[in-house]
């Protein structure tokens, strides 16, 4: 049987949902062309705001990656913008001259951002918010600092404002209403949303009316001026007043169009094997701009690709602000009349509003600001028309307290009906993601995005879906993916790590604060994990805090099981001299020191030195040009190499060397939990490199890079990264990878635990395919060396460390070499 020619125009979310749709109900149907204007494959737009804020990155909002084209057998052209539908033909042209046939087309051209046709518009440094190339003209925008002025105060407008502050640019909104967002908020909602953005230092300008984008004389921006006079000075305009549906293409084919391609319920235009789908549709006088409906026409046209009779009739949508730390939430008509009543609460002291407008006992509108959770709740009740008579007195304090009491979350959110929505963006209900979780045996928040897509797309229903987990798995769930990182805070190290960079949070009290510890002072889990995450983050910046380290760390030395300590000196690359060892053996004599060493890092360790004895240890060795070996740090511990092509017969490259120059440009560098290295000169591995952190085999052809290996309680082999030709390369490409690791490893996660869960695949990509994304690394790890490469020995003696020597502190002792 032949197959139908199937050719999609627009590769965004709403098409690539029906795709999915389509292929789960009939893999086999059709064969799949698809043009698309930009450059790259599907990607998950809701996302941008956190790719241009950095918490996020592309690679992170990727919908369908390569591979899944490949496997549904879909012929993706990129940068192929249509430029001529054929109806009689039934074919359609792309600009770049590529013509393809189609049994069945789908329209999904999205909208064009609207440009104010303000003089000046023109200028290079006006931008607008849409698509990924914006968000990267944005980033590239703020690398040069200035000021962004934002025009819109609606949910794109202010996504952008805060995304542009948090790369490091003075941000200014204007807005031409009395209030932010006076579509979806009320004016006491769009007051507390004014005052966290100023709060954060965003000016806010509201009944700001623009004038003229000024120019700098050479054709580039210079600033803003208004209405009443005022000019603001500005290197980027970016203009987000609101989207247009883009039906031109379909107009020119003569095709049906009002504001935007008209369709019926069952999608089809005027042209009955021609579908229309996203913002471009127009449906029963109704252009949408959020991604819930476009999702619910992809359900629609894929099932009536396949001969069925489904229909749309229209949608009743909720919007929420995606803005790291802004909680808000919006459904329905919240306007004032005559007919209505409302309920309002208010908690100044939390920051908490919330307004649901009645009528006949009926919720048609809600406003939330500040607290969210009951946002799904209402929303079910406003779309079914729930009757609230009987819980009227409670309602505002939603779910949770009907019946006169709070109740467990997850016994409220238990009792919600099948049909109730959970995930408002990809419209999916509770039935749905109890049948997945029980049918297919999901145990995690990652099993059921993968099934259902709940909560993988904007992410503010995580916390609803972790709830079903618990309620319908019980006992049986494991929310390991969620584990608190200590009792003192409900979020997870990921979490902790993402906001203190996305909040900018720079001491430990800041984010205790900000994050809302539930203790004052922290405890021995989180203090050193909160210590580290900061010196990582804010190498130049962060004071490190030495009583929120371990003992051993502490004190620059390995506290024994008898109180006395172990000192372990540096020796580059496991080579040492005989001036380096009689300076050892008379520091032995010396100070009496009763057991040394040879230890598997090729070095020598002092063990049972007295407290007292140790500045005095520490100066002798110093006068010999030794440097700690760090043997007790959450850092680079050694680099063991073989002998080489110095003196081994069958060595093929200086692995000694190589090394040497590693452990020299590291040292000093903090990690999450203690890394070690080796080098081996041949493939005979003597260094030992395949069962270290990271690892180099000198082969023939180069060096083959190791990482990912164990050999304490886990015992494991390396994985190969990759080879390269040079040792140059080989110290740019393990240094890269040791700084994404510091980057994304959390506190005590061993490198071979950080690689499994981020995937062996995602790292392969970043360390040896995208050249910009390795050499970012790089360069981000030299500039904390500046601060990291200091010897604390010397610090020690010299006086210059002023923390107090005080092995006796709280924090717990750790493991030596």
């Amino acid at each position: 049987m032949t197959k139908q020619r199937l050719v999609v125009v627009g590769n965004g979310m709403a098409p690539g949902r029906m795709l999915e749709h389509l292929f789960e109900s009939n893999p086999d149907a059709y064969d799949v062309t698809i043009f698309n204007a930009e450059p790259r494959v599907n990607y998950n737009r809701l996302m941008l705001s956190p790719v241009l804020s950095g918490e996020k990155t592309y690679e992170d909002i990727i919908t369908h990656d390569e591979d899944w084209y490949a496997t549904n057998r879909v012929t993706l052209h990129k940068s192929a913008r249509i430029s001529e539908i054929d109806r009689t033909a039934k074919t359609v042209t792309s600009e770049s001259g590529i013509t393809a046939a189609y049994d069945k087309l789908v329209i999904a051209t999205g909208s064009n951002p609207f440009i104010i046709p303000l003089p000046g518009k023109d200028l290079d440094g006006v931008l607008t918010y849409r698509d990924l190339d914006d968000v990267d003209k944005m980033l590239v925008a703020a690398e040069n600092g200035g000021r962004a002025v934002v025009i819109g105060g609606g949910l794109l407008g202010l996504e952008a404002a805060a995304g542009l502050k948090m790369q490091g640019m003075d941000v200014t909104v204007l807005h031409l209403m009395p209030t932010l967002m006076e579509r979806q908020l009320d004016p006491a909602a769009g007051y507390l949303l004014e005052a966290e953005f100023k709060r954060r230092g965003i000016d806010v300008r509201t009944k700001a009316n623009s004038h003229e984008i000024l120019d700098d004389g050479t054709g580039k921006v210079a600033g803003i001026k208004l209405d009443d006079g005022s000019v603001i000075d500005a290197s980027i305009i970016v203009m987000a007043v609101g989207i247009r549906p883009s039906g031109d293409l379909a107009k020119i084919a003569g095709l049906d169009v009002n504001r935007g391609i008209l369709v019926g319920d069952d999608m089809r235009t005027s042209d009955p094997d021609v579908f229309a789908l996203g913002e471009c549709v127009e449906h029963g006088g109704m252009c949408y701009g959020l991604v819930a409906p476009l999702y619910e026409m992809a359900k629609v046209i894929a099932d009536n690709l396949l001969e069925g009779t489904a229909e749309y009739k229209g949608s009743v949508t909720a919007t929420k602000l995606k803005v790291t730390g802004v909680d808000l939430y919006s459904a329905g008509d919240f306007a004032e009349a005559d007919d209505r009543e409302e309920i309002v609460l208010r908690d100044a002291s939390s920051g908490v509003y919330k307004r649901l407008v009645l009528k006949d006992n009926k919720i048609i509108g809600a406003v939330l600001y500040g607290e969210t959770s009951d946002g799904p709740w209402f929303f079910d009740m406003l779309k079914k028309g729930t009757d609230i008579a009987e819980m009227r007195e409670t309602l505002i304090f939603g779910q949770a307290y009907q019946g006169g009491a709070p109740l467990d979350p997850t016994a409220a959110v238990a009792a919600l009906p099948d049909d109730a929505e959970i995930c408002g963006c990809n419209g999916i209900c509770k039935g749905t993601i109890v049948n997945a979780i029980t049918s297919k045996g999901l145990t995690g928040l990652d099993g059921v995005r993968a099934h259902t897509k709940a909560s993988a797309s904007c992410g503010t229903c995580t916390g609803l879906v972790e709830q079903l987990l618990a309620s319908t798995l019980g006992d049986a769930y494991n929310p390991a993916a969620v584990q608190p990182m200590c009792g003192c805070t409900e979020l997870g190290h990921g979490d902790v790590r993402r906001l203190i960079k996305a909040k900018e949070l720079k001491t430990i009290p800041e984010v205790m604060q900000q994050l809302e510890w539930t203790t004052s002072q922290g405890c021995a889990k989180c203090r050193p994990a909160l210590n580290y995450y900061l010196v990582s983050d804010w190498p130049d910046e962060y004071a490190d805090d030495y009583q929120s380290r371990f003992i051993n760390e502490r004190v620059h030395a390995n506290i024994q099981k008898d109180g006395t300590y172990s000192v372990v000196p540096r020796m580059w690359g496991g080579m040492t001299s005989s001036k380096e060892l009689r300076a050892i053996a008379d520091v032995v004599d010396k100070f009496d020191i009763p057991a040394v060493k040879c230890t598997g890092g090729q070095r020598i360790d002092m063990l049972g030195i007295k407290k007292e004895d140790l500045p005095a240890v520490w100066a002798d060795l110093g006068k010999a040009g030794f440097v700690s070996g760090q043997a007790y740090a959450k850092g680079l511990r050694t680099v063991k190499t073989c002998v080489g092509t110095d003196w081994c017969r069958f060595g093929t490259q200086d692995s000694t060397g190589l090394g040497i120059k590693l452990e020299k440009f590291m040292w000093g560098s903090w990690t999450p939990a203690k890394l070690k290295l080796a080098v081996s000169g041949c493939p005979r591995n003597c260094a030992e490199a395949t069962c270290k952190d990271i690892g180099i085999i000198c082969v023939d052809s180069g060096y083959e890079i190791h990482f990912a290996g164990a050999a304490g309680l886990d015992i494991k082999g390396t994985e190969v990264l990759g080879t390269v030709r040079t040792e140059e390369d080989a110290l740019v490409y393990v240094v890269a990878l040791s700084q994404m690791y510091r980057e994304q490893g959390y506190y005590l996660e061993r490198i071979y635990k950080w690689a499994k869960r981020i995937g062996l695949d995602e790292i392969r990509r970043q360390i040896m395919d995208d050249a910009e994304k390795r050499n970012a690394y790089f360069d981000r790890f030299v500039f904390s060396q500046k601060f990291a490469q200091v010897d604390p020995w010397s610090e020690r003696v010299s006086g210059k460390d002023k923390h107090e020597f005080n092995p006796l502190a709280t924090l717990p002792q750790e493991a030596a070499e």
